[in-house]
């Protein structure tokens, strides 16, 4: 099973089904299959969107707890008074006047699995406080409104997914800037080949991993990391690491407590990785040893330290999305842009360690098929990469970070009004 994924939306304003329905694609970034998408509403606002397998099972307990599943799910947005569903399944499209999704070919039960999910959804969201406002089936081919029976404005087998694809709000999200792209969890994006590394890049980061390796403990050595780190984060967009960088870069990814004080730092903050790594007891002073610094290659200097919320949270908190209260989206999408450069230059630890930290993002921002997707080939990179084992663990037992489950605190990416 992927992962659940729930976004929080920028924004943007719909006033139709077919504006709706387009919105997702976009929001989770590819069009979902054998799905079930849920959107918590907030009066005539829409909140939060939540995307799931469908279940397996087609007991009557099994659809029961799959249920209770999503409407837990949900609950994380307190503000929320009635859901929208989209069931994306290519199951009871047949030919015929009297083909609906829904519902068997005759001879069949009268029920299927979907309206019986359905069923079984409306009745948890209702006691939740969350009622169904309204549902939808979307196949390959068509779509329709769940609960209209009335062939004039919903005719058999349904409306073409075209309406979907050409809605007015697709093609204001596609002049934004917006694509919907591969279904990450279908998608088998092998990592670069022998023939796509960067040989230069992998040849840095070998040198300045020998460097680097007495000096693990270091607090000084620790400190020039952070400082090397905080410059490259404050470069502009588009900004090119020169091969030297990238392979110290790389090579300072290849040490955990370092690599975990990167990410910290993205989200929380300078202080929050100083005082993280302090508080494990392994830098000492690192004596005689000379603090090993990479050419800047005209790097502009790093962004003055800011104040931190005291007090200043854990590793473990930051990690798993439960401090600060929100985090710095901006240099966490820009340190994501770097990760990506220096993971084009090829596998191996290093390149374990990009896609490590592309999938915790990933799974801060919600988008829980991506982060699968990304963990699976860090550990196909680098066999056994801890971090990515237990994240992938984390993500697959459908956990969500803590602040994808807070709309205060959640990415967004687009905001949208229902009229």
């Amino acid at each position: 099973m992927t992962p659940p994924e729930r976004q929080t939306p920028e924004r943007l304003t719909i006033s139709g089904p077919e504006d709706i329905l387009g919105f997702i694609p976009h929001s989770l970034g590819y069009w979902p299959a054998n799905s079930l998408v849920a959107m918590t509403m907030q009066g005539k606002r829409l909140g939060a969107t939540l995307r799931v397998d469908l279940p397996r099972s087609d007991s009557g307990a099994g659809l029961r707890r799959f249920a209770r599943t999503v409407r837990d799910y949900l609950e994380a947005d307190h503000d929320a008074d009635g859901t929208l569903l989209v069931l994306f399944s290519n199951e009871g499209w047949s030919e015929g006047p009297d083909a609906a999704p829904g519902t068997l070919p005759s001879g069949e039960p009268a029920e299927s699995t979907l309206a019986c999910l359905l069923v079984e959804l409306e009745v948890e969201l209702e006691l939740s406080g969350r009622p169904v406002r309204d549902a939808w089936y979307v196949g390959e081919a068509f779509w329709r409104n769940a609960y209209c029976l009335d062939a004039s404005c919903c005719p058999f087998p349904g409306r073409p997914v075209d309406e979907i694809r050409d809605s007015r709000l697709n093609a204001e999200m596609v002049f934004r800037g917006s694509s919907v792209g591969e279904d990450p969890s279908a998608a088998a994006v092998a990592p670069p080949t022998a023939a796509q590394a960067d040989a230069a890049v992998l040849e840095s980061e070998e040198r300045w991993a020998r460097e680097l390796a007495a000096l693990r403990g270091s607090r000084s050595q620790f400190a020039k990391v952070l400082d090397v780190w905080d410059c490259v984060l404050a470069a502009e967009a588009g900004w090119q690491l020169p091969a030297g960088l990238a392979g110290y870069l790389r090579a300072s990814l290849r040490v955990p407590h370092w690599r975990d004080a990167v990410l910290v730092m993205s989200a929380a903050g300078r202080q929050a990785a100083d005082q993280g790594a302090e508080d494990f007891g392994i830098l000492q002073p690192h004596g005689d040893l000379p603090v090993v610094t990479p050419p800047l290659g005209g790097l502009p200097a790093a962004a003055p330290a800011e104040d931190a919320a005291y007090p200043v949270p854990g590793y473990g908190d930051v990690l798993l999305g439960l401090a600060p209260a929100s985090p710095r989206w901006d240099r966490m999408r820009t340190l994501e842009v770097i990760l990506r450069q220096l993971g084009a230059a090829g596998g191996g630890e290093g390149g374990a360690a990009t896609l490590t930290g592309r999938g915790w993002i990933e799974w801060c921002r919600g988008r829980g098929s991506f982060a699968h997707a990304l963990l699976d080939q860090a550990v196909a990179a680098h066999p056994g990469y801890r971090l990515a084992e237990l994240l992938s663990e984390l993500v697959s037992r459908g956990t969500l970070c803590g602040w994808a489950g807070r709309r205060d605190a959640a990415w967004q990416k687009f905001e949208t009004d229902a009229a």
